[in-house]
This record gives C-alpha cells, structure tokens and sequence, in this order.
C-alpha cells in the first residue's frame, strides 16, 4: 500500500505584501497598485462631505455624482420656499377672514368666498406638511452625500483581484444539440 501525498506551498513576496508601522497587514490591490491603503481615506471622505456637500465625492474622484446632489438638496429647498409662501398666503387669508374682511383673493367678484374658511385651514396643515417633507428630502441628500462618500471611498480600496470571481459556464453538447448551464465559483489563495 503506497500513499502519495502531495503538499503545495506559497511563499509571499515582498512586491505582494507589505507591512506599515502601525501593524497593519496589507495586501497591495492587484489591478491599481499605485494608490497607497490610507484607513483614514473614508471618514476624510466622510469629513468632507460633511462640511461642504459634494467635496468627498470630489476627493473619491466620483465627480459626476456632484450634481445629483445639489439638484437633490435645491429641489428640497425650493418646494420649502414655495410651501412656504403658500402656508403664508393662506394664513394671512384666513386671519383676514376672522377679522371680518372680505378682501383676500379667495374672494369671488360678488363678495362670496371662493374657498371656504375650512379649506383655507386644511391648506394651511397641508402646505405646512408638504414644508416639513422638502426639509426631510434636503437633510436626506445631505446625509445621502456623507454616506455615499463614506462607502465609496471604502470601495476604492477594496481589492477587487480575480482570487474569487463567480462565472457562469454555458456548454454546447454535439451529440444530443442541446445546451448545459452552469454556475463556477472560483476562490484562489496566492
């Protein structure tokens, strides 16, 4: 009886691996091995965006989601503006209505209330809503902003190497014409 036993071996070399002075381990990303692992990249990323929104994208080098950002926030504030002025409107036509006037512009041409006081009320709780919703949609681009640069900054030191790759196989068989589908996972250790 004769076992074989067979043991393969790597050995890492210095082009592969380094190690920085604070103990870190790092493997260099095999695609871009010209940017340096910087653990601080993402909350500076984070920080930036922070401070004046769109900044950390442009620290990512993600330039293009700059815009996205801005037309977010502008949206928000200008339907806060505009609710706004609605709110006020209808306010100051109802506060004129319970001071007797009959002047406002909800008024028709023979002195009946186009819209009633009830309606004017309802719209004001309306438009004061709709205020509270552009201000949420703002704060939720602004805080969209911090997170996208967080993330995406972590991914640009992500090492992204074909070690593990997940692909799917189609096999033609001659003999019957029919087709075979297949899924392989491949996971290598270097």
């Amino acid at each position: 009886m004769c076992v074989l036993l067979t043991a393969i071996t790597f050995a890492q070399t210095a082009d592969t691996l380094t190690v920085k002075n604070e103990g870190i381990l790092v493997i260099k990303d095999s695609l871009n091995p010209s940017e340096k692992y910087d653990p601080l990249a993402p909350q500076r990323a984070a920080f930036y965006s922070a401070v004046l929104p769109g900044l950390g994208q442009a620290y990512n080098k993600k330039y293009w989601k700059i815009p996205i950002i801005y037309a977010g926030m502008a949206t928000g504030i200008y339907f806060y503006i505009q609710n706004n002025n609605d709110y006020d409107r209808f306010r100051n036509a109802y506060k004129r209505r319970l001071a007797g006037f009959t002047d406002d512009e909800f008024y028709g041409d023979n002195e009946e209330p186009t819209i009633s006081s009830q309606r004017l009320v309802d719209a004001q709780k309306t438009a004061q809503k709709n205020k509270d919703v552009s201000i949420i949609v703002s704060l939720a681009f602004y805080l969209l902003n911090i997170i996208d640069a967080n993330i995406d900054s972590h991914f640009r030191q992500f090492n992204v190497s074909d070690d593990l790759s997940l692909k799917p196989k189609l096999n033609f068989n001659p003999v019957n014409a029919q087709s075979s589908y297949g899924l392989s996972f491949t996971y290598q250790i270097k």
